[in-house]
């Protein structure tokens, strides 16, 4: 495992006119399981249909049709909550959520309050090499999707998609330990990460797969302490939630902006009220959205339809024995099995395609060499290109062979940057392309003393001024490696300028 150092947070303190505040910020992280049917139909889950064609009679809501639990969303649920070394619990059981949406046809949204799936767990977020916050998971619990209300197609009507409806959501709620905007993005990402590696949820913001609803506060110093002792909310002011964030920026925007509208009430005399928000990332700013419910409002009861979920805890560890390697333990090997230093590492394993790919190039070679181009060379040239590491010209077979060539000295490393660009423009086998065109380093030590000795023999006065000063030998180097038409091994022409000039 990693060696981590956990720090107590760090809050981001923001100077008022009167005072200094502290943030204190919880998510609920609403995620969409990766399934091809929804959670309580067959109907399909795929992004980009045509409206309303991903809808099955029990999405609609059509008299007379029951849900049916989706055995495999509860496996998804499952496998999350021990990615986050989460309590699974055995026994948990749906509930009636009642509320209006026009795009929720039931009228409730069936979730679960009382009897969750997954108890309490935890995220590492690193937030700078080898030191690390723990925020804490206080649930999971699954539920089903709404739809979408659509108001730019008319100017006169509203339509309604519910090609969502029913599309099976895990929400992963944290507890308030989140203590700044640049702390919130990095959990997310984290978070997001971890159920990439599990194939969970493939974590598309974009998409509207991944969306966090950002609970934020503001305190006087101290505050917090006195809530982690007391375990009482009230220390931590009253809190706003600001839904529906897609983008890690917005969120740290949405972040800032609320905590300084909330001092300027306080510290204006006045008191923040409880609500849900929207932002707004043209103007920046966060609007009322409405009053913030509590549980009784919803008039939760457990639904008829569905009866308690009860699960053996040998199908828990057959989940668990299939378990991944997830980033944490995959970086922490990256580091000993190849020498990577902790940023490379972190590159390398951001996501599973990544890594995959490093693995297969490193795999009997030098790890650093092999980590240094596919970080630096290849996936610098697909991020300006704008190309994923799926879609590389370069496959990692490509990319092992020419470092092979490397390692052997049957190419030097100038020669390896023009050989990357031939793979990556033309493909073919790496040997075959260097030979084809004229790619061969100077191995023969013959004809590098020679040109070496005719060099030292010319520039008497340059010989006299490298013996007093060792680094100006690196000048019969860059010549040697200019006459030979940079064939030459350089480190065998260093070692052969050392031992002519007596360095």
């Amino acid at each position: 495992m990693l060696d981590l150092t956990y720090t107590a947070p760090t809050p981001k303190v923001i100077a008022g006119a009167k005072h200094d505040w502290e943030l204190v910020i919880g998510m609920e992280i609403h995620a969409q399981v990766s399934s091809n049917a929804k959670l309580f139909s067959g109907a399909s889950t795929s992004f980009g249909a045509e409206p309303n064609a991903n809808v099955a009679f029990v999405d609609a809501a059509m008299p007379g049709m029951l849900p049916v639990i989706n055995e495999f969303c509860v496996e998804q649920a499952v496998r999350t909550g021990l990615g986050l070394k989460a309590q699974i619990n055995l026994f948990s059981a749906f509930d009636r959520k009642n509320y209006f949406y026009p795009d929720l046809p039931q009228g409730y949204q069936i979730s679960q309050l009382y009897h969750p799936i997954v108890g309490e767990g935890e995220v590492l977020v690193e937030l700078s090499p080898g030191v690390a916050r723990r925020v804490r998971i206080e649930r999971i619990h699954l539920e089903q999707d709404a739809g979408k209300s659509i108001h730019d197609m008319d100017p006169a009507m509203s339509f309604v998609d519910l090609n969502r409806t029913g599309v099976a959501l895990m929400e992963i709620v944290s507890r308030p330990d989140i203590r700044g905007p640049e702390e919130a993005a990095a959990y997310v990402g984290k978070l997001r990460q971890i159920l990439r590696y599990l194939g969970t949820c493939d974590g598309n913001m974009q998409n509207g797969n991944l969306r966090a609803d950002v609970n934020v506060s503001v305190c006087r110093p101290g505050a917090y302490e006195r809530y982690q002792e007391t375990q009482d909310f009230s220390h931590l002011g009253t809190r706003c939630e600001i839904k529906n964030m897609n983008s890690m920026r917005f969120i740290q925007l949405a972040i800032d902006y609320e905590a300084r509208r909330q001092i300027a009430i306080l510290e204006d005399g006045g008191k923040v009220e409880q609500e849900t928000r929207l932002y707004d990332p043209d103007k920046n700013e966060t609007r009322s959205m409405r009053s913030k419910e509590e549980a009784f409002d919803y008039r939760y009861f457990p639904c008829p339809d569905l009866l308690p979920l009860e699960i053996e805890q040998g199908w828990v560890d057959d989940i668990a024995a299939s378990m991944p390697e997830l980033p944490d333990a995959k970086k922490a090997r990256f580091m000993g099995d190849f020498g990577l230093t902790d940023y490379d590492a972190n590159v390398l394993t951001a996501d599973l395609d990544s890594a995959a790919f490093f693995e297969s190039v490193a795999q009997g070679r030098d790890g650093k060499i092999a980590a240094n181009w596919v970080i630096n060379e290849l996936f610098g040239r697909l991020n300006k290109v704008g190309l994923a590491i799926a879609e590389s010209p370069v496959s990692a077979a490509q990319l092992g062979g020419m470092l092979d060539l490397l390692a052997k000295g049957e190419i030097t490393g100038k020669m390896a940057k023009g050989l990357f660009e031939i793979l990556w423009t033309e493909g073919g086998d790496p040997a075959e392309q260097a030979a084809k065109h004229g790619m061969k380093a100077v191995t023969d030590t013959g004809e590098i003393e020679r040109a070496l000795d005719a060099l030292i023999a010319a520039n008497p006065e340059q010989v006299e001024k490298a013996k007093l000063n060792a680094k100006l030998a690196g000048w019969f180097t860059g010549q040697v490696l200019k006459a030979t038409g940079g064939k030459a091994n350089p480190a065998v022409v260093n070692a052969m300028v050392a031992q002519k000039l007596g360095l």
